[in-house]
């Protein structure tokens, strides 16, 4: 039963996804440089990698991902990169 419920999520999600990509492909076709087509698009691209974080959430198994905040894990420093 919640597998169905999590492969109908994400149906839906991919649905969206695809929906969104539709309104940025048609909103490219009649950019005209003003900050309304702007503002409109940046928040689709904003929409759209929501919704892929989303789906890729959907994909971790939770109990995976607790076990990954308990095991201590050691911090990379950036003076580390540069030794």
């Amino acid at each position: 039963m919640v597998a169905e419920v999590v492969v109908n999520n994400k149906n839906q999600l991919k649905k969206q996804i695809g929906q969104v990509e539709l309104q940025i492909k048609r909103l490219q076709a009649k950019s005209n440089n003003s900050e309304i087509y702007d503002d409109l698009y940046n928040s689709l691209i904003l929409k759209k990698a929501v919704l892929k974080k989303e789906l890729k959430d959907l994909s971790k198994n939770p109990l995976i991902e607790r076990v990954k905040k308990l095991i201590p894990h050691k911090e990379k420093l950036i003076c580390d990169y540069f030794s």
